[in-house]
């Protein structure tokens, strides 16, 4: 790599670093090229990436970012998973490490808080930002649902009381 290709890849390792909600670093123990595609289909599918990046170039591009904690990490064979939710890629990378001994994850952050790797698998632990609106969504609704319930009930009660009435005298 020459001089302006280190210093691209810096400025685009700092722009992510500034649009991402959680930086995960993983260590890298030997895996197969096979492992490592099916990491990062797995990371793709989640919505986050997964990069190996140059310890050296991390580091100066995580300097002027909330992520500045985590230099210390970027020692050794060590590659980044990002995403803009905050579970996302703790959940992928979690997720792919229970599958295979090859992979340690080391550590991360979210903005500007750091995270060991107990942090991290905690943070996988809970659930998506999308599965959390959902969830708001569902509560949210419940009380109307129940409402709309409600009013309808007494009336086909009512009915029903009429309707056995009119059996009861017809026979």
């Amino acid at each position: 790599m020459d001089r302006s290709q280190k210093a691209e890849s810096v400025a685009s390792l700092s722009a992510t670093f500034n649009e991402v909600g959680v930086v995960v670093v993983t260590r890298n123990l030997g895996m197969t090229v096979a492992q490592s595609t099916a990491l990062r289909t797995k990371v793709r599918e989640a919505g986050a990436t997964f990069k190996v990046a140059k310890n050296n170039l991390a580091k100066l591009a995580i300097k002027d970012t909330n992520y500045a904690g985590i230099d210390e990490m970027f020692t050794g064979p060590t590659a980044i998973a990002t995403s803009v939710d905050p579970v996302a890629a703790a959940k992928a990378v979690v997720d792919f490490a229970k599958t295979t001994d090859k992979i340690e994850i080391v550590g991360g952050a979210m903005g500007t808080q750091v995270l060991n790797a107990d942090g991290i698998k905690a943070l996988a632990t809970m659930p998506s930002l999308d599965e959390m609106r959902g969830t708001l969504i569902g509560l949210i609704q419940a009380p109307a649902t129940k409402i709309a319930q409600l009013t309808v009930a007494p009336a086909s009660k009512l009915a029903r009381v009429f309707n056995a009435y009119a059996e009861k005298e017809a026979a």
